[in-house]
């Protein structure tokens, strides 16, 4: 079958199979699978159960429900007739954020509803829809190919906590490390720039985390007796935010940028013709001027380079009216965004051993971590992420661009268990709503989700 004739059957199947697609999607959207509220510890499991029954349905061979110290994930396997197929895993989530109609919906979030070419319910883009569109995607590349197998080795790994900071999945990866090996992960728990700019992401942030307590006088102490002439843990929390960057806007903090991949020319010029409106980006920040490292822009800020952000300062007299006092103590909360290079336990070396030297005789302190991720990236040159993006391009007949995510993720606990590239393919955009009141999805995206998944099987197989 020529490549015209491959697409019109794809197509053809999707579209006879629409409306019980999204019957399917709106029966597991009606369960409440709110896995950070215990009331809802049922209906997460409810959840998993439905969507292992789902993929049984499908025709996975094997669909199963995986149990972890919370919320249970689901995982299915189908494999391949062809004994040279590579195998793919493809990650999700089962769990969605609490929303209830007083938090401003305009209907009942756990009650789908479609409006126009709308589908809105809580979970319909973040991340029900793009898990489930992998299940009509499968069945329309079989449809279209005559084959009775997929063209690969095919595994889905869908977890029942990401809503809830993934706590559990990397221990769940490690116990199942055989059973979920691939030759590539794709993620579907992503976006893209907008309906009109297809687009795949490359790579997302790692993340590092603390709490740094200071500790000056045994108890708050009178200023005019004693200040000036013992170390204030308030003012040491101060110099430290302020010692935190140098006038460029860089990270301080020495060795931190050590092993970095930095972006190349290539990376910066498809960064750059994304059709960017900054002055629209500050509107979404709640923010009024751009600020960052010198000689990078707002995209490669926060798509690319690693940060560091004072969460939270605090200490002494907070009250009204004026209380002179030296602190007997002080807090600062920090977060530390990181590219693919950085590790995220050199950097806490890195940090703990810079705090240390910044203070000042009489300041004892203790600096825990917490959170850690590692980033993950996947070059532009990598077959497998090509083949997303032809499959991409088939589905939306055009070309795709590339992007990456400034946030962070469970993807690269799978990256760094597996060993494998890890990919993103989704097909949610910004006025979805994740996490907001009145969360939807595109319909004619959703489906085009379906057609990429149903293409991507085939390119990632050998020909």
């Amino acid at each position: 079958m020529n490549d015209a004739g491959a697409v019109a059957a794809v197509r053809a199947y999707i579209d006879d199979h629409r409306a019980a697609f999204l019957d399917d999607l709106a029966e597991w959207l009606r369960i409440p699978s709110v896995s950070a509220q215990p009331e809802h510890a049922a209906d997460v499991r409810r959840s998993a159960d439905w969507l292992a029954a789902h993929l049984r349905r499908t025709g996975f061979p094997t669909a199963e429900v995986w149990e972890t110290e919370g919320a249970p994930a689901v995982f299915a396997e189908w494999p391949s007739e062809d004994p040279d197929a590579p195998t793919v895993l493809v990650y999700g989530h089962h769990d969605v954020q609490p929303a209830a109609l007083e938090d401003g919906w305009d209907s009942d979030p756990f009650e789908p509803v479609v409006r126009g070419n709308r589908l809105y319910a809580r979970g319909a883009a973040d991340d029900k829809g793009q898990v489930l569109f992998h299940t009509l995607g499968v069945r329309a590349h079989l449809a279209a190919t005559g084959r009775t197998a997929p063209a690969v080795n095919l595994k889905l790994l869908v977890e029942g906590e990401e809503e809830s900071g993934s706590p559990n999945f990397r221990a769940l990866v490690e116990r199942h490390r055989d059973r979920v090996a691939a030759d590539a992960v794709i993620v579907s728990d992503t976006g893209m720039w907008s309906r009109d700019t297809p687009t795949v992401c490359t790579g997302m942030r790692g993340l590092a985390e603390c709490e740094i307590e200071l500790s000056g006088p045994d108890q708050d102490i009178h200023s005019g007796s004693f200040g000036g002439a013992v170390p204030n843990p308030a003012t040491a929390a101060g110099r430290l935010v302020a010692a935190l960057h140098d006038e460029h806007e860089r990270v301080a903090v020495p060795g931190f940028y050590d092993g970095i991949v930095e972006l190349t020319e290539r990376e910066r010029q498809l960064f750059a013709e994304l059709p960017f409106d900054e002055a629209e980006w500050l509107r979404t920040a709640k923010s009024h001027a751009p600020h960052g490292e010198a000689g990078h822009t707002t995209l490669e800020r926060v798509w690319a380079r690693p940060t560091a952000e004072v969460n939270g300062i605090g200490g002494g007299y907070q009250g009204a009216g004026g209380k002179t006092i030296i602190p007997s103590s002080a807090l600062l909360k920090l977060s530390f965004r990181l590219v693919a290079g950085q590790d995220p336990e050199r950097v806490e070396k890195a940090v703990s051993a810079w705090v240390a030297e910044q203070l000042p005789a009489g300041i004892r302190h203790t600096i825990t971590f917490s959170g850690a991720t590692r980033p993950c990236l996947t070059p532009l040159d990598h077959p497998a992420l090509q083949s997303v993006a032809r499959a991409m391009g088939r589905a939306f007949e055009q070309d795709i661009r590339f992007t990456r995510e400034g946030g962070s993720g469970p993807a690269a606990d799978l990256q760094d268990v597996i060993g494998a590239p890890v990919l993103f393919l989704g097909i949610s955009v910004p006025s979805d709503g994740w996490h907001a009141p009145n969360e939807k999805v595109e319909l004619d995206l959703l489906l085009k989700g379906v057609e990429t998944s149903a293409y991507l099987w085939g390119d990632l197989a050998p020909h």
